[in-house]
């Protein structure tokens, strides 16, 4: 008869754990101590409870995600752990079909197998945005109900609020043999994504609420533990409904309140106080909900990560509280929303104009491009060749011939300024096109900054001089630094790019380069391009030589120019707080919120109707002085409720009017930027005191913003200094020989000696600067000669010919 073996829970581990065992051995291995109920502790045994220690002991948090295993004999304990793995899972290609049917295309990563929820969120960083580990643990009841829950890594998951939502007893981890029979995974690979194995469907799921209402990207396990990909919440349930598989949502938070969660028709108590909402109580509260229904109820408005500690999950989260994005179901492109559409609307209307002063003309061309009309431009190709997107089929038929979507427009445009230009009185062709663009190899999508589908102009013209063409090119760039500076209060840097980093195909690019302070790093903000007679060549654009008669010809000079909604996201990085976002008065679809405050249970009928008329007349007084101005009446919300959700909108003024300064004409004003209170006069020069408040407001936005950029720009001349100065998040100005060897060195050493640099913890930290400096640009304002100076790369003795501005950069 084999004896019986079992890994107990911690109760019994509590005599155990002071026994003189190896820290050394391996997690499958046992101990040679036997007790007189014949039981065996293995050294995973120790590490579960260690882990349990580390949690609150009341209500049983179940944090580690691990499983008991009762009842196995030695056999089992040594080699069923032991000889499991990724490849014995199943299901994989079973949970792609659905996704595909669904239109999702999921980021995936590969890695070594992950057992835990640590070892796995150590990955979370390669997938370059901001996201979310989880955490999975897989239930049995005594009765064998079944349960998986799934919930945020960071979320307390307490094991009586789970009993109780589901109205069962005694649930404890399950054996690895019912996950192997149920989910058809191994341990470290139990995810929702693994129910694609239960067809029987007797498995309860519960999802934690935090994780159903998480504004970032969560990630899973994609049913191996060897993988993990990246998915909204709103595609999980998009999936469980693609399965339809039933799922409660559980609200960890609301166990101090006694809240717990239920089926469609009954209410769980809100986890979420009134000081953090500032909704009124009589609101209902949250709901829990079953089946995949939405969730009801109240979120947290306010923005809950700092800025300065976690910045990727701050900017997701501010430009989703903000209602600027919504996320998609295909990963890489994202919904733009009414409150940054204005932005983008605003930039139109400003640049629109002035190119229009210049006699450039809009147009439209087709998305599509031709494989041959595509591959004309060697160079070109080549430097978008990874990016582009292909179309193959049209329903169930296969294209005879595939056509691009357009990642720019040069060779959509230019076959026909072939047909087009003729003589040098065809001259110039100057167009501008407003459109969007697909640029689809990447791995790390950013709303705004970096997407598969973004909208831009990009203006195309063709002129019959070197030097026209080079004169528009420098004027389109200030119209650009003048979309920054005047529109967006963000101060910019004109240049050139270097060699290694110009647009594809072209002669030279010029470009504006901006600066974000709160981690250190520049973005290229716009570019304008001479493209020189090369594109000229390729589409056989010519046209006859008007000092001649001889019938020879010339080829055009051409330029190009893009600006892209890109500009939204460095404007809110470079200006938003923890507190949200921080619009720059020019570009703010509501300049003025109106907010009526003061009034109380002893306010009268007539004392309240006078004060909401006293709001809208202030509303239309703004509105006909040409201020974009909003009063805010919703009564079913409480002044600090709103007063939260226009700061995180980042309203540029808020109005706070109640009897007394509404009796008085004194208005009471908060500022945005910086919190601070003013007060006007409600007289005939009030829309021109707030118009002039305004442009105060911008100029102090711009000021401070240039302010940082400068504090942040290091010259430097020894390459000691490089590396620490970049990882004070500086940019570094330094001088430069001009050879490309030194651009790739530079990069290559500043990210080896900023990674020495950091201790083994910091190294581990996904958020850790340990990305090289490249070249953001060749500064046309130039400190002072390089006369005397070398090359900044510690390998080169070249003297240098140029000071060079290098940062961390998006």
């Amino acid at each position: 008869m084999k004896m019986s073996y079992s890994v107990h829970s911690p109760p019994a581990l509590r005599c155990w754990c002071t026994l003189p065992f190896s820290s050394r051995r391996k997690a499958s291995s046992l101990e040679n101590t036997y007790f007189s109920n014949r039981t065996v502790f293995c050294s995973s045994a120790r590490w579960i409870y260690r882990r349990h220690c580390e949690a609150s002991v009341s209500g049983a948090d179940l944090s580690s995600g691990f499983f008991f295993y009762s009842s196995l004999n030695k056999e089992q304990l040594t080699n069923s752990t032991r000889t499991m793995s990724a490849s014995d899972c199943r299901g994989e290609s079973e949970m792609l079909k659905i996704l595909r049917a669904l239109g999702m295309d999921l980021p995936t990563i590969s890695h070594e197998e992950k057992h835990t929820v640590e070892e796995a969120n150590k990955e979370l960083g390669r997938f370059g945005v901001p996201c979310t580990g989880t955490k999975n643990m897989f239930l049995k009841s005594k009765k064998e109900d079944l349960v998986l829950v799934t919930a945020l890594h960071t979320t307390r998951t307490n094991m009586k609020v789970i009993q109780d939502a589901l109205s069962l007893k005694d649930l404890r981890f399950a054996p690895e043999d019912v996950l192997r029979t149920h989910l058809g995974v191994v341990q470290g690979g139990v995810t929702p994504l693994a129910l694609v194995n239960n067809e029987s469907k007797n498995i309860k799921l519960v999802l934690d609420k935090a994780l159903v209402e998480s504004t970032v990207p969560v990630v899973l396990h994609p049913c191996r533990n060897d993988k993990s990909c990246l998915m909204t919440p709103k595609q999980l349930q998009d999936f469980l409904r693609k399965l339809e598989y039933p799922f409660v949502v559980v609200d960890f938070s609301a166990e101090a309140t006694g809240g717990t969660p239920s089926g469609d028709n009954t209410r769980a108590k809100s986890s979420t106080s009134l000081k953090e909402t500032g909704k009124k109580t009589s609101q209902p509260a949250a709901a829990a909900t079953t089946g995949g229904a939405n969730v009801t109820g109240e979120t947290k408005l306010g923005i809950l990560v700092k800025r300065e500690e976690n910045f990727p999950q701050w900017y997701v989260e501010v430009i989703t509280k903000a209602e600027m994005i919504e996320y998609y179901d295909v990963s890489g492109c994202y919904i733009i929303r009414p409150w940054a559409f204005f932005i983008w609307s605003r930039i139109q209307k400003f640049f629109g104009a002035r190119i229009e002063r210049m006699g450039i003309e809009d147009c439209y061309f087709p998305m599509f491009v031709s494989k041959s009309c595509l591959e004309r431009e060697k160079d070109h190709v080549e430097g978008f060749a990874p990016e582009v997107a292909w179309v193959t089929k049209a329903g169930e038929t296969d294209l005879e011939v595939p056509v691009a979507i357009r990642p720019t427009s040069e060779t959509v445009m230019y076959p026909y300024y072939a047909k087009w230009i003729r003589s040098h009185r065809d001259l110039p062709v100057r167009l501008n096109m407003w459109n969007n663009v697909i640029r689809w190899e990447f791995s790390h999508p950013t709303p705004f900054i970096r997407t598969r589908e973004f909208l831009w102009q990009e203006g195309h013209c063709a002129w019959q001089t070197e030097e026209e063409c080079s004169q528009e090119v420098l004027e389109i760039l200030d119209h650009y630094a003048a979309v920054y500076e005047e529109l967006l209060a963000v101060p910019v840097v004109k240049g050139r790019k270097t060699e290694k980093e110009k647009f594809a195909g072209g002669y030279y690019t010029t470009t504006v380069e901006t600066y974000i302070a709160a981690i250190g790093r520049g973005c290229q903000g716009g570019t304008s391009h001479n493209l020189g007679q090369n594109f000229g060549k390729m589409f056989n654009i010519s046209f006859q030589d008007p000092e001649k008669n001889d019938g020879s010809t010339l080829i055009p000079w051409q330029n190009s120019w893009g600006l892209s909604t890109r500009v939204i996201g460095v404007m809110t990085m470079v200006h938003g707080d923890d507190s949200g976002m921080v619009l720059p008065p020019r570009v703010a679809s509501v300049q003025v919120v109106i907010i009526p405050v003061g009034i109380t249970k002893n306010t009268t009928d007539e004392e309240r109707k006078s004060l909401l008329e006293g709001c809208k007349t202030l509303e239309r007084v703004l509105v006909s002085g040409g201020i974009r101005a909003k009063a805010d009446l919703r009564d079913n919300y409480s002044p600090g409720w709103r007063f939260n959700h226009w700061e995180v909108k980042g309203v540029p003024v808020r109005v706070e009017l109640g009897p007394r300064e509404l009796a008085s004409l004194k208005i009471s004003l908060v500022l945005r930027h910086d919190g601070s209170r003013r007060s006007l006069l409600w007289d005939k020069e009030l829309p021109t005191a707030m118009t002039l408040l305004m442009d105060e407001i911008h100029n102090s936005m711009f000021a401070k913003a240039k302010r940082e950029r400068q504090e942040n720009t290091k010259k430097l001349t020894e390459w000691s200094d490089f590396t620490p100065a970049l990882n004070r998040k500086c940019l570094v100005l330094a001088p430069w020989c001009g050879e490309m060897s030194c651009e790739d060195q530079v990069k290559k050493d500043s990210a080896e000696e900023s990674k020495a640099m950091q201790s083994e913890e910091v190294r581990d930290d996904a958020r850790a600067p340990s990305m090289g400096a490249k070249t953001l640009c060749i500064p046309f304002d130039q400190p002072e000669s390089v006369e005397g100076k070398t090359c900044i790369c510690k390998s080169c003795s070249r003297p240098a010919k140029r000071w060079v501005l290098f940062g961390r950069s998006y």
